[in-house]
């Protein structure tokens, strides 16, 4: 067993023969080329005079006197195309055009992830597909125009829920179909390996950058809180702070309308382990194996898994894991724009919704630092109907 390719119990390579030649290629590739500085200083250009890096880290003042702690904000959410997903996307666009790669897919669900692969592959002058659920496309139809005015070709997919599930199952056969010319970018640190670990590392930038930003400002965080669907901005903040047993980790999943209801994406809230999209990890599942549909207000958290390396933390203890609904997350939402002009992605306003659960416990001050993953232009739509009564129907 290749041992790099498992946190703990969980990872793994599950995927048909056909795919391992991609795979073994992807890890030699990833392994002899991301590491060159020829690649690292071509990488640090893109993210730095393209992307925007560093992002800030921002002393929320109100809602720290709002909520009585020290609350700062790591502002992804003012990345290039809106969020985290662009370090990845041009990471991996980047190494698929050192591997001699002509074509990128993408899977989305809140299309961030399609934006930002859309875009590295306009900038790179690659050919992009991206696979998403008609269900996302309908409530991502913003991102879903981006996508196709930066020139990539949109697969809507019409399977099941018509969310993220079925859009990463139809990309994962359409790259099995056209495996030795196609690179598949992976927006989250779930599927085989190498990709959980790549993307991590492709990530960890957030929380590298988040350390030394606290350093540089005197404070040390007792708390760093992310949303976690599959869960790559949560690893990418984690990553730095893993070795410091002092800081609590605390990634926060979509409760939907609760998790006592079918209704909902809490994975390892409610979760087991199994296998799902090349994968072994904690995944929702009913008692024949067979895996659960899942709901969110949040098309970003709307999976039934989680990356492995979530899995493991949870499994060690290094990470706690809870949920908030739907109702949470757009109250927080709410309270973050109007106390602090900042409107963020439906997807981040979960890590901020957990404020409320977290502070009223604190006997202390403490320092607590929220990943704000992605900012919430995207979700106006969803919001607005959402306030009328009409996301469910």
């Amino acid at each position: 067993m290749n041992t790099k390719a498992y946190f703990g119990a969980f990872g793994g390579q599950f995927v048909p023969e056909t795919a391992m030649f991609a795979l073994e290629e992807l890890e030699e590739a990833y392994d002899k080329i991301s590491k060159t500085k020829e690649f690292q200083d071509e990488l640090a250009d893109l993210l730095k005079n393209y992307a925007g890096r560093p992002s800030p880290l921002y002393h929320a003042t109100r809602l720290s006197e709002h909520y009585g702690h020290e609350i700062y904000l790591k502002r992804e959410d003012l990345n290039h195309t809106g969020a985290h997903k662009i370090n990845n996307a041009l990471a991996q666009a980047l190494l698929a055009k050192k591997m001699g790669k002509k074509k990128v897919i993408a899977e989305t669900g809140a299309g961030q992830h399609g934006v930002a692969t859309a875009t590295a592959a306009a900038l790179l002058g690659l050919e992009c597909d991206v696979y998403m659920g008609e269900t996302d496309a309908a409530r991502q139809q913003l991102n879903a125009f981006r996508m196709k005015l930066l020139g990539a070709n949109l697969v809507t997919i019409s399977d099941g829920l018509k969310t993220l599930k079925e859009a990463t199952t139809a990309a994962i056969q359409a790259w099995v179909n056209e495996i030795e010319s196609v690179f598949y970018v992976i927006g989250s640190a779930v599927g085989p390996h190498p990709y959980p670990a790549m993307v991590r590392d492709f990530q960890r930038i957030i929380g590298d950058e988040a350390k030394a930003q606290a350093t540089e400002l005197g404070i040390k965080p007792d708390f760093v809180i992310a949303c976690v669907g599959g869960g790559s901005n949560a690893i990418g903040i984690f990553t730095a702070f893993l070795d410091d047993e002092s800081v609590n980790l605390i990634g926060v999943e979509a409760a939907g309308l609760g998790v006592d209801t079918p209704y909902h994406a809490a994975t390892i809230t409610k979760g087991k382990p199994g296998i799902i999209h090349g994968m072994k990890t904690i995944v929702l599942q009913n008692k024949y194996g067979m895996i659960d549909p899942v709901h969110s207000i949040s098309a970003g958290l709307d999976y039934p898994g989680v990356g492995p390396q979530h899995a493991h933390l949870h499994d060690i203890a290094r990470a706690k894991y809870a949920a908030v609904t739907d109702d949470e997350c757009i109250n927080a939402l709410k309270l973050c724009s109007r106390l602090e002009g900042i409107i963020p992605a439906i997807e981040s306003s979960h890590a901020l919704a957990y404020l409320e659960k977290l502070c009223p416990n604190l006997k202390e001050k403490k320092t607590i630092i929220v990943n704000v993953s992605g900012r919430g232009d995207k979700d106006m739509n969803t919001v607005m109907n959402y306030q009328k009564g009409t996301i469910y129907g």
